[in-house]
């Protein structure tokens, strides 16, 4: 059964309309379960092999196959978008298995590690296309089982600090990834095919600690099977969740914005020709994203669980806002890259373990993995529109008029958003 470490009753903690817990003067702060650190590790290890690629990849594929803004395009919405199909796939066998998270998640984790050593024979955009797919489809398996155990691991009122702190360890290792993949490029002739080898290398590590040292036990649900509320882990009742409101609303919420959440890689990419930045640095961009991303997601979980959740969330998306219009600008300063950089992080600190705390709330046990598949669904089908509709603006009219449009879609949709905000509270 997956217990929080604390025994601390979640009836002594106030919900706010806006998702928020406040819990009692005097109280003392939960502790962090042992599954959420355990997954942590997990995740820490897995990310330096995944960042390690995804580090490389943009140049890898723009310079060293030439491949257009709009091919790139293709490509990455593949990596960042491919999941959503099979995240509700994934979510509904975790919670169809009888609370079997760990052997679900422990599947993607394994197909994700398997497709790296296959990026050394892979030299053209449909075998590259096919072998991103099959990594993110392991990607797609994983992430609702994991951070339902996540959830299910902590407390109501506790549930952002640990989301906070399993993103803090995870983006530990996209801090060090890009750093290993620059040395090793660094120090080797054939530089990718070494990064894509040790890649393979510590993506298997990660699997063994997932196996070793994450608890794997079914997790008792009343009512023969059914969780709170007296839901069954079935297909029907997964789909069916869309009609709470607020799950709902969320779900709308995630997918507008995800249509004007530029990748990763396209910033990257923007910033180096903005600054001119020479191709054997390109590698340590992701490294300012990454120390933001690890300095502030521990910060933002636990504000986010005092003055609301969704807040926090929606500030998140103004600091990429923010962030984008400061590559609209003609300053070309020193400090750009680290203010741009340093916003990029916290908009993921601020939004990635904070969405799945949100959307935690109010789902129950049985379907909690199903739960968070749907919101990451649709969040990962719009960034796949995102990239494909950035990498063909790109190619039609240019970075600078691309980006602009993204800008302006990303204030429109917050704004939006914010009129749509869950009014549901934490259940005691």
């Amino acid at each position: 059964m997956y217990v929080a470490d604390s025994r601390a009753s979640a009836s002594g903690a106030r919900a706010s309309a806006d998702g928020a817990v406040r819990p009692e003067a005097g109280r003392r702060r939960a502790a962090i379960a042992p599954t959420v650190l355990a997954l942590g590790t997990v995740s820490l290890v897995t990310d330096v092999s995944s960042e390690m690629v995804t580090a490389v990849l943009p140049l890898y594929l723009v310079t060293g196959l030439g491949l257009s803004p709009l091919g790139f395009g293709l490509l990455d919405g593949v990596y960042n978008g491919f999941s959503a199909l099979v995240r509700l796939a994934g979510g509904h066998l975790a919670d169809r298995g009888g609370g079997r998270h760990k052997w679900v998640a422990g599947l993607g984790y394994g197909v994700s590690a398997l497709c790296k050593p296959l990026l050394l024979v892979a030299h053209s955009l449909t075998p590259i296309g096919l072998v991103l797919a099959a990594d993110r489809t392991g990607k797609g398996l994983r992430t609702a089982p994991r951070d339902a155990l996540i959830s299910l691991s902590s407390t109501p009122e506790g549930r952002g600090r640990a989301f906070g702190v399993h993103r803090a360890m995870d983006t530990a290792g996209a801090l060090f990834g890009p750093l290993v993949a620059f040395l090793i490029l660094r120090a080797t002739v054939d530089g990718y095919d070494a990064v894509f080898t040790v890649s393979f290398c510590v993506a298997v590590f990660g699997v063994l600690v997932l196996v070793l040292f994450v608890p794997g036990g079914r997790r008792q649900v009343p009512d023969g099977g059914a969780g709170e509320g007296g839901e069954r882990p079935t297909l029907r009742a997964a789909v069916g969740l869309l009609r709470r409101r607020d799950l709902r609303r969320i779900t709308v919420c995630a997918l507008l914005l995800g249509l004007a959440t530029v990748s990763d890689s396209f910033v990257y990419l923007l910033l180096q020709r903005r600054l001119g930045v020479p191709d054997r640095w390109f590698a340590l961009l992701p490294l300012g994203t990454a120390a933001a991303f690890l300095l502030l997601a521990v910060p933002l979980g636990r504000l986010a669980d005092r003055v609301g959740r969704w807040a926090v969330f929606l500030g998140g998306h103004a600091a990429l806002l923010l962030a984008y219009a400061l590559l609209l600008t003609s300053w070309h300063g020193t400090p750009l890259p680290y203010v741009v950089l340093a916003l990029h992080g916290g908009f993921y600190a601020a939004t990635d373990g904070v969405l799945m705390a949100v959307a935690s709330e109010g789902v129950p046990a049985a379907l909690r993995s199903s739960g968070l598949a749907v919101v990451q669904t649709g969040q990962a089908l719009a960034r796949f529109a995102c990239s494909l509709l950035f990498g063909a603006a790109w190619t039609v009219w240019g970075d600078r008029a691309a980006l602009a449009g993204a800008t302006v879609a990303l204030a429109a949709c917050a704004a939006f958003s914010l009129t749509l905000r869950p009014k549901g509270t934490v259940p005691a």
